[in-house]
């Protein structure tokens, strides 16, 4: 019998050290009941280290941690991921450290270089398969992106790997879970060796790692699974290379699912760059009170403080309703009206506008006015100011550069109106968290007399499909018209789209959920003639 530890960790990008010190805990731990604990791709570095990795001072640290590690791996093999440069070259390795030294290194054949990824600017492929042999079984390494295709698979079995180990730091996004389960059953099923597969869990700027690590036999069959959104470190016996059943950890439904990476990557954004606390601007409106409810889940409530800054246009209703939620939620909350602020402005400006009637001009004056309040208090109380537009009004600029922009993190950056709505029903499935009457009152910016979103923009059933169309899956306006969309809500919505990059490059980061987020995911130029 082998038994085989998954260790599904949260780690910090570039604390190598701090890295190296949770890999030699979690092996003390494990020394005695596990044989071979395996770690996450890029285990020291964290991932993904990005231009870290062009520092030279990256290189001695981790090989200074690999030297600790080796020390401490005797009674038990331990397979972690680190960058390695081997002859002038920078490769993505897996190494085997065991009886103090590290006994083999495996390279990375497949570099990523799409979506959020970038290997290829920093590493070169390998080419070779590595197996080691462990209580007579014999295991082959691969990373991450090695699993996605054929040849690193087919060349481990042909060394012969009977058990193959895959480290991975695979982001989530809606359905990825189940996706990566299928393609690597089917992987197993034609090459005939079980797979061990190891993912990282945690927060990483916008990106959102699962965890979910599992296993496969070598019939493709799914015999154990870690749980979603938490570290964990699980046992896998082996008769022989056999995995034996073990528990798998169900996956949440959609929204559960969707929230879990909202909070998580929440947390970790905010407390890996060395804040506690956050404020935000709770304005009575559905946005704000998601953003509030993820924030209390992942930071806890005595850690949030929420401001309403009412002007002349805010609707009672609206005040009430924020006040409710903060007392539902037992979050320090203050009233801060902008009226003043927005009196002052007009009136400096009154010269300056004469002749002319208002517009969207004075609308964003007051979403700035609260900025400027919102910022004061961030840097007064040194908590992070979380902002709450989410994806369909980013997509279209219905959202006011250094006013409801401002912030350092966008908890629903890259959450679609629609599911805005369907996360807050969800969060209210035992109990009131979210007053009722936000969900069921239309949605409104407030920033003039009887606003509604709808005046400016498609109602957001129709909104968010197209955008899912455009932004997505690249559809171009013919295409989403020949699905039966109409054909001026269509080019209406592209143009929008395409005209407020400028907009969305100065957007703080958010929470990557869907297979395409705006950021590193999708760049387009803000100036172009497409």
């Amino acid at each position: 019998m082998t038994t085989i530890a998954l260790a599904q960790i949260n780690l910090l990008v570039g604390d190598i050290a701090g890295n190296a010190r949770q890999v030699i805990a979690c092996a003390d731990r494990l020394r005695g009941s596990a044989d071979i604990v395996v770690f996450p791709e890029l285990t020291l570095t964290g991932y993904p280290p990005e231009d870290l990795l062009l520092r030279p001072a990256c290189d001695a640290r981790v090989a200074a941690a690999l030297h600790d590690i080796a020390a401490a791996a005797v009674g038990v093999t331990l397979v972690i991921g680190y960058p390695a440069v081997r002859d002038g070259v920078r490769y993505n390795v897996a190494g085997v450290l065991r009886d103090g030294v590290v006994e083999a290194e495996y390279r990375k054949m497949q570099l990523p270089n799409y979506s959020v990824f970038d290997e290829r600017r920093y590493f070169e492929p390998g080419a070779n398969a590595v197996v080691f042999v462990q209580n007579g079984v014999r295991f082959g390494l691969s990373v991450c992106e090695d699993i996605w295709f054929d040849a690193p698979v087919q060349r481990a079995a042909a060394a012969g790997a009977q058990v193959l180990l895959n480290l991975n730091a695979s982001p989530f996004h809606e359905g990825k879970g189940q996706e990566r389960e299928t393609l690597v059953a089917d992987r197993a099923a034609r090459f005939g060796v079980a797979v061990v597969y190891v993912n990282l869990v945690g927060g990483q700027d916008e990106l959102v790692f699962d965890g979910s690590s599992f296993v496969v036999d070598a019939g493709g069959e799914l015999k154990h699974r870690a749980g979603q959104f938490s570290v964990s470190e699980t046992l896998v016996g082996f008769e022989d290379a056999v995995p034996q059943a073990g528990e798998i950890a169900p996956f949440a439904e959609r929204e559960a699912q969707i929230y879990a990476a909202l909070v998580l990557g929440t947390r970790d954004y905010v407390r890996k760059i060395g804040f506690r606390s956050v404020v935000l601007g709770l304005s009575g409106g559905i946005d704000s009170a998601l953003t509030l409810a993820i924030a209390v889940d992942a930071l806890g409530a005595e850690n949030i403080e929420v401001v309403s800054m009412p002007s002349r246009y805010t609707a009672d209703i609206s005040n009430a309703d924020a006040l409710r939620q903060a007392e539902l939620l037992g979050v320090a909350h203050q009233t801060i009206s902008i009226e003043p602020a927005f009196e002052a402005f007009l009136g400096m400006l009154a010269e300056t506008f004469a002749g002319t009637e208002p517009d969207a001009t004075e609308e964003n004056i007051q979403a700035r006015c609260r900025g400027i309040v919102l910022m004061a208090i961030s840097n007064k109380r040194g908590r992070m100011l979380l902002t709450t537009g989410n994806k369909s009004e980013m997509s279209v600029g219905y959202a006011t550069l250094y006013g409801d922009m401002a912030g350092g993190f966008a908890p629903l950056k890259d959450v679609h109106k629609t599911l805005v709505y369907a996360l807050s029903r969800w969060r209210n499935r035992d109990a009131e968290v979210i007053p009722q009457r936000v969900i069921e009152r239309p949605p409104s910016a407030e920033l003039r007399p009887d606003q509604k979103d709808t005046d400016s923009l498609p109602d957001y059933e129709l909104l968010d499909a197209i955008l899912v169309r455009y932004v997505e899956h690249d559809h171009s306006v013919d295409e989403i018209v020949d699905e039966g969309y109409p054909r001026a809500d269509v080019e209406r919505i592209a143009r929008m789209v395409d005209s407020n990059e400028y907009k969305r490059r100065q957007a703080p980061p958010g929470v990557k959920i869907t297979r395409r987020a705006y950021g590193r995911d999708r760049r387009y130029p803000i100036v172009n003639g497409f």
